[in-house]
């Protein structure tokens, strides 16, 4: 049982899968405020091109 912990201790296996997933959540985390902040200022630009094609 002793030798069973000491090998699960020593396994990183998993260890770079987890890195992965964790730096491809904050890569997501940043696109989507970054995308959220520059919504909506695009979203007032167009509005404003929509507005001045109407006339």
């Amino acid at each position: 049982m002793k030798n069973l912990f000491a090998r699960f201790a020593k396994d990183e296996s998993g260890a770079t899968a987890i890195e992965y997933g964790l730096i491809a959540a904050l890569i997501a985390v940043v696109c989507i405020g970054v995308w959220g902040t520059i919504g909506g200022s695009l979203n007032t630009k167009f509005g404003l091109i929509d507005t001045a094609l109407k006339k």
